[in-house]
C-alpha cells in the first residue's frame, strides 16, 4: 500500500493518479439518507471521465438496480453493471458451500431475495421448511420473528454439522438522514447470541466482496473511498487496495487519530473534491518525532502532541498530526492530544 506520509518532496499527484478504478461506499460518501453529500455527485461524474467508477455497499436492503436507480436520480451516471452489493458476494460464498436450488432462510429484504432467486436458490422465511442455510442482511423491518427463525435454523444438533450462516455484513450503525442507527452488525449480533456461534461475513471489511468489484470490472490498481475506519478502510487494506477516508459521514477527525495500523487510509479528504487536487506529501523529522504537511507541523514531545506551527489548514493538521502518531506506534490515548487537532470541521483554519 502506497503511503503518501513517507514521502520527502512535495506531492504533485492526485488521490486518482494511476489508478484505473475507484470504489466509492454510498452512505456517508455520496448520500446520507436520500439527499446527496455537497460535492460527492460532481467529483465522482469528474472522476467517471477517465476511470470506472463502481459502488461497494454493504447495504443488503436494496437490488443493484434501486441502488443504480436512486444514484442516477442523484445525478451520477449508473448502470446496475456498476453496484457491488454485500448480497452479491454472499451468493459468490454461498456457491462454494451450497448447490443452487437448495432452500436457503432469508433474513433481510428484497436485495437478498432478488441475489438468491438469480442465484436459483429457493427463498424462505420459516425454519420450518428446513433450510440448508442461512443469509441474513439488513431490512428496515427486519423484527424479532425473523431473528428467531434464523436462531431455530442454526441451532446446534447433536451429531449433525453446523449449517452454514452467511452475513453480508457486520456494520454496526447506517448513517440516516435524521442521525445514525443501528445496523446489521446489531442484528447477527443478536443471532450470534443465541446460538453461541459466528456468521461468515460476505461485505466490508472482510475481502470476498473486493474481490468480486475487482474481478467484475477487470482492474488492479484501484482506490477505496469511504468514511468508515472499520469497515471501509479496514477492508481495503486487507484486499490490498488503497484508500482514501472522507470526512462527511461516521468517522470524524477523533477516529483517523486513533486509527489502528490496519485501518490507516492512504488518504484524508475533508470532501470529495480534492479527489482531483494535489495531495501534500507529509515530511517527517529524522528522529520521525515531527511532521509537516504543507505550513501545518506537529511533534510529539514526551506525552503531548504539540502543534508547532497551525498553518492554514485543520485538514493539514489533522493529517500531520495523524501522520506522526501512526509513525510512533503508540495509541492516541497515551497521549494529551490539543482540542484543536480533533475538530470535526476539518474546513475551518
Amino acid at each position: 500500500m502506497v503511503v503518501p506520509f513517507l514521502r520527502r518532496k512535495q506531492s504533485l499527484t492526485t488521490p486518482l493518479t494511476g489508478r484505473d478504478a475507484v470504489f466509492a461506499d454510498l452512505d456517508g460518501v455520496v448520500y446520507a439518507g436520500p439527499g446527496p453529500i455537497p460535492h460527492a455527485v460532481e467529483s465522482l461524474n469528474r472522476a467517471a471521465e477517465s476511470v470506472r467508477v463502481g459502488y461497494i455497499t454493504n447495504n443488503a436492503s436494496r437490488t443493484d438496480a434501486t441502488v443504480a436507480a436512486h444514484l442516477t436520480e442523484l445525478g451520477l451516471s449508473v448502470q446496475p453493471s456498476d453496484v457491488v452489493t454485500s448480497p452479491q458476494a454472499a451468493m459468490t460464498l454461498l456457491g462454494t458451500l451450497v448447490e443452487p436450488g437448495s432452500t436457503i432462510l432469508v433474513v433481510g429484504g428484497d436485495g437478498l431475495v432478488d441475489e438468491l432467486t438469480k442465484a436459483g436458490y429457493v427463498v424462505t422465511r420459516t425454519a420450518a421448511d428446513n433450510p440448508v442455510a442461512v443469509v441474513q442482511g439488513f431490512a428496515p423491518d427486519v423484527a424479532w420473528t425473523h431473528l428467531a427463525e434464523a436462531a431455530f435454523t442454526l441451532a446446534p444438533r447433536d451429531g449433525e454439522e453446523e449449517l452454514p450462516w452467511i452475513a453480508t455484513n457486520t456494520d454496526w450503525t447506517i448513517p440516516q438522514a435524521r442521525g445514525i442507527a443501528p445496523g446489521n452488525g446489531t442484528l447477527v449480533s443478536a443471532v450470534h447470541t443465541a446460538v453461541g456461534r459466528l456468521a461468515t461475513v460476505a461485505g466490508k471489511p472482510e475481502v470476498p466482496i473486493f474481490i468480486e468489484a475487482k474481478n467484475r470490472f477487470g482492474v488492479t490498481n484501484p482506490i477505496m473511498i469511504g468514511d468508515r475506519l472499520d469497515t471501509d478502510i479496514l477492508g481495503a487494506n486487507r484486499a490490498g487496495i488503497d484508500s482514501v477516508l472522507v470526512l462527511t459521514g461516521i468517522d470524524r477527525p477523533k477516529h483517523v487519530l486513533a486509527a489502528p495500523r490496519d485501518s490507516q487510509p492512504t488518504y484524508i479528504l475533508g470532501d470529495l473534491r480534492e479527489l482531483h487536487e494535489p495531495y501534500p506529501a507529509t515530511e517527517f523529522s529524522k528522529d520521525g518525532l515531527t511532521a509537516t504537511v504543507e505550513d501545518a507541523v506537529i511533534s510529539i514531545r514526551g506525552n503531548d502532541i504539540v502543534i508547532v506551527k497551525e498553518g492554514t489548514s485543520a485538514l493539514n493538521r489533522l493529517r500531520a498530526a495523524a501522520a506522526v502518531i501512526w509513525k510512533s506506534e503508540r495509541a492516541v490515548w497515551g497521549f494529551e492530544v490539543p482540542e484543536r487537532l480533533y475538530l470535526d470541521d476539518v474546513t475551518a483554519g
